[in-house]
């Protein structure tokens, strides 16, 4: 069974930011429908037993083209919001420390490099979607967009996501309303970079 990411802060612990009301929303009821749902269509398919990242890089395995597409669609939005809210909380912010500073600097240039290039693919995403920074088969660090519940992982690159900036409209529109630019901008401020450093370690190993 899969299992959703119970979040170690309040609903109301990101605001200014992002709001109580979002983050329920967000959490509580898109979320736990995503999990919800793939549960019930991985256990038709039979693969309920798999690891989340293994199941999306190997959709082609799902010979039902209905039960694939759902699974591509909720095993995504599982995997995705879990790694969007672990990867943000409360007093965070800042700029990145350590060995992912001197890979991001080394592969963006500098911080705020990355946050321009970044916000770019964030605000460009035509329609829902997300923006990402995964790192690669070798270890370097490269930054994409995908559309709808799609992943790195979902699209075959091989890439492993550590950082991922949710644009889909229920994620900022209840504050921002359709001033995509303005969430994403603010986003920065609650990044836990300790916690997308960690993901680096562990992506590197």
């Amino acid at each position: 069974m899969f299992k959703q990411y119970q979040l170690p802060y309040a609903y109301d612990a990101l605001e200014p930011v992002i709001d109580a009301l979002t983050m329920e929303t967000h959490h509580s009821k898109h979320h736990a429908t995503y999990t919800a749902t793939l549960n019930t269509l991985a256990e038709k398919a039979g693969v309920q037993d798999q690891e989340i990242t293994s199941l999306l890089a190997n959709l082609d395995q799902i010979e039902d083209p209905a039960l694939r597409n759902g699974i591509r669609n909720n095993g995504g939005g599982f995997y995705n919001h879990n790694l969007y809210f672990q990867i943000m909380g409360p007093n965070a912010g800042g700029e990145p420390t350590g060995a992912l500073k001197e890979k991001m600097d080394a592969a963006f240039g500098s911080y705020d490099a990355f946050v321009e290039k970044i916000s770019a693919l964030a605000t460009g995403q035509f329609g829902s979607g997300w923006a990402w920074m995964s790192v690669t088969p070798d270890g370097d660090l490269v930054l994409s967009n995908s559309a709808n519940q799609d992943n790195p992982i979902s699209l075959g690159t091989g890439n492993k996501p550590i950082f991922a900036l949710d644009v889909w409209e229920h994620a900022y529109y209840l504050k921002y309303k359709n001033l995509r630019a303005a969430y994403v901008k603010e986003f920065f401020n609650v990044v836990d970079w300790n916690a997308v450093s960690a993901l680096y370690e562990a992506a590197i190993k």
